[in-house]
C-alpha cells in the first residue's frame, strides 16, 4: 500500500466510501470509478451485516427504480478479476430487484481487516445491524485482528463500555440470541438478561406483556442475580502480559483484570521448587 494510500486510510470512513471532498480524493475517485455489471459483484463474506429486511430492500428497490443508484458501491478487486464489495451490499441487492444491470463502484486496494473495519463502522453509522451481528463483528476483530476494546472504540467512535455490553450478549441463550435477530427484543431488553438466572422465562415475559427496557430493569431487580460468574473476553493487551509472564518466569501466569476496581495475578506451580522459586524472585528470599 502506497503512502498516499495510508494517508487517505488515516482520513477515517468518509475517505474510503467516497464522501471526502478534498481534492487528493476526488482525483483518486475520478480514476477509480467504473461502472460494472451486478453479476461481478459479490457479497463479503465476513461482512457484519447478515439480515436483510425484506420490506426494506423492497423499498430502496422502488427508489433505485425513481432516481437510479445516486453513491457508488465501494468494492476490492477479486483474483479472478470480478469484486468484493466492501460497502453497499444492501444497495447491490435491491438494485437486482431494481433491474439494474450496471452499478458505480469506487475500487479500493484493502487488506481483510481493513475491510471489516469499514464493513463494520459504515453499517454502525448507518445503524443497520443488529445487537448481536455487531457484538460478532466486534469479538473478529478483538480476535483475528488483535485490537484492544479501546484500540476498537476509538476506531468505531463508540465507548469502550458499549463494546463490552454489546459483547456480553452472546453469552444470552440461544433462543434469546434469535429474538435479539428478529427484532423481538432490543439490545437493551437483552442486555438486562445478562446477569439473570432465567433469561429465557424473563424474555418470554418481556415480549408477553410488551414491557419497555426500564420496565424490564425493574421486572429483573426482583430476580436472583446469576451466581456464574460470566466470561469476559480477555483483551490482546491481556494476553500479552500473560505471555510475557509466563516466559519470564517459567510458570504459567494469568492475569484478571476488573477495570476500576483492580484484579489478580494467579501464578501456577507444581513443585516445592517452583514455589521456592516464586519466592525467591519476589522477596529475594528463599523459603
Amino acid at each position: 500500500m502506497t503512502q498516499v494510500q495510508k494517508r487517505r486510510l488515516g482520513r477515517g470512513l468518509a475517505a474510503l466510501i467516497g464522501d471526502d471532498t478534498s481534492e487528493e480524493s476526488v482525483v483518486q475517485d475520478i480514476r477509480s470509478l467504473r461502472h460494472v455489471p451486478v453479476e461481478m459483484l459479490h457479497p463479503n463474506p465476513d461482512n457484519p451485516r447478515k439480515h436483510f429486511a425484506e420490506e426494506d430492500l423492497e423499498s430502496l428497490a422502488k427508489s433505485l427504480r425513481d432516481k437510479g443508484l445516486l453513491q457508488p458501491l465501494v468494492v476490492r478487486p477479486r483474483a479472478d478479476g470480478s469484486f468484493e464489495i466492501v460497502a453497499g451490499e444492501r444497495r447491490w441487492r435491491a438494485c437486482q430487484r431494481a433491474g439494474i444491470h450496471d452499478v458505480p463502484v469506487l475500487i479500493r486496494d484493502l487488506d481483510d481487516k481493513e475491510t471489516l473495519e469499514i464493513a463494520l463502522i459504515e453499517n454502525i453509522q448507518r445503524s443497520d445491524l443488529n445487537a448481536l451481528e455487531e457484538a460478532r463483528a466486534y469479538r473478529q476483530l478483538l480476535e483475528q485482528y488483535g485490537y484492544t476494546q479501546q484500540q476498537l472504540a476509538d476506531a468505531i467512535g463508540k465507548s469502550r463500555s458499549h463494546i463490552a455490553n454489546t459483547m456480553r450478549l452472546m453469552s444470552l441463550p440461544e433462543s434469546i440470541q434469535k429474538q435479539i435477530e428478529d427484532g423481538s427484543l432490543t439490545a437493551g431488553h437483552a442486555r438486562s438478561l445478562v446477569a439473570t438466572e432465567t433469561p429465557e422465562d424473563l424474555a418470554d415475559k418481556i415480549i408477553k406483556l410488551k414491557l419497555t427496557v426500564r420496565e424490564t430493569e425493574d421486572l429483573v431487580r426482583g430476580q436472583p442475580a446469576k451466581t456464574a460468574k460470566i466470561k469476559i473476553e480477555k483483551d490482546a493487551d491481556t494476553r500479552a502480559l500473560e505471555k510475557n509472564l509466563t516466559e519470564a518466569l517459567g510458570l504459567g501466569v494469568t492475569v484478571s483484570h476488573k477495570g476500576l476496581s483492580g484484579g489478580a495475578v494467579n501464578i501456577q506451580y507444581k513443585t516445592l521448587e517452583q514455589l521456592d522459586e516464586i519466592a525467591r524472585r519476589l522477596t529475594g528470599v528463599s523459603i
